[in-house]
């Protein structure tokens, strides 16, 4: 129980703690850079930070009734939604963060799209693992899984300290570049997660698998784990997953945002 609890919990606080981590890292680089001056206040991250917390409690209180939705998919379907949010608030915020005019409504767009982007992957990922600590309060396994959930706790935060760091200790142009296209990775693996949701649900249709890694890379070790956050690695893609993964890392390399990195500087 002690390893499975670390594996779960892992997963699901290593996409949350890597995605505010590069949020992080690109609005330091847009603050320094001269030509922008366009990062948000730190208080947009404790706003959707809390929001998300608070998010997270409230869609395990009501995840019974919510799993009863369209036919008992209602669980599949939600979450699905939830990641199809935020790839479009990704793609608006990169838009929004760097708009010319009416600057300060456009600052504030940007903040509320941020909130939303931090605040639905707190609140999904939050929330599964409330589920999973509730379901076996009061089993003989508590403590095992709690030592489990600290240890991935420790792991998953430890890695997104590190991602920060080790972008915002880059030069300013490779820190937006990298950035961006961890931004741009991480709609993708929504997107291939929102495919495979709706497929489980019959809401898509199943089509061919891309490939099988799974003998030499297997999802639930750490170092798959580590990559299905960062560029969303799945050991058995199927034909539709990869179209969304590579039509949602389009999408958000087209924005003003990813775009800027590229320019001469």
């Amino acid at each position: 129980m002690f390893l499975d609890a670390v594996i779960l919990i892992l997963q699901e606080i290593l996409e949350a703690a890597l995605l505010i981590s590069v949020l992080l890292a690109v609005n330091l680089a847009l603050q320094v850079n001269a030509k922008t001056k366009s990062g948000l206040p730190l208080r947009w991250y404790y706003i959707a930070i809390l929001v998300g917390l608070l998010g997270a409690a409230c869609y395990a209180w009501y995840m019974p009734q919510v799993s009863e939705w369209f036919d008992y998919v209602g669980q599949e379907v939600v979450n699905a939604a939830m990641q199809l949010v935020v790839i479009a608030c990704l793609f608006a915020y990169g838009h929004m963060l760097l708009a010319k005019s009416r600057r300060a409504a456009a600052a504030s767009t940007a903040g509320y799209l941020l909130v939303v982007i931090i605040a639905v992957g707190i609140t999904r990922e939050g929330s599964e693992i409330l589920l999973y600590l509730t379901g076996i309060w009061h089993t003989s396994t508590l403590m095992p899984v709690l030592l489990g959930a600290g240890v991935a706790a420790g792991i998953g935060v430890s890695a997104g300290v590190l991602l920060y760091f080790a972008l915002s200790t880059l030069v300013l142009v490779y820190t937006l570049r990298i950035g961006t296209l961890l931004l741009a990775l991480f709609a993708g693996n929504m997107a291939a997660q929102a495919v495979l949701l709706l497929t489980q649900a019959d809401w898509l249709p199943a089509t061919v698998q891309l490939w099988d890694s799974s003998a030499w890379l297997p999802e639930y070790t750490v170092t798959g784990q580590l990559l299905y956050a960062l560029i969303g690695y799945e050991a058995t893609p199927s034909l539709l997953q990869g179209v969304a993964y590579v039509t949602a890392v389009a999408l958000i390399l087209t924005t003003p945002l990813a775009r800027l990195g590229w320019h001469k500087h």
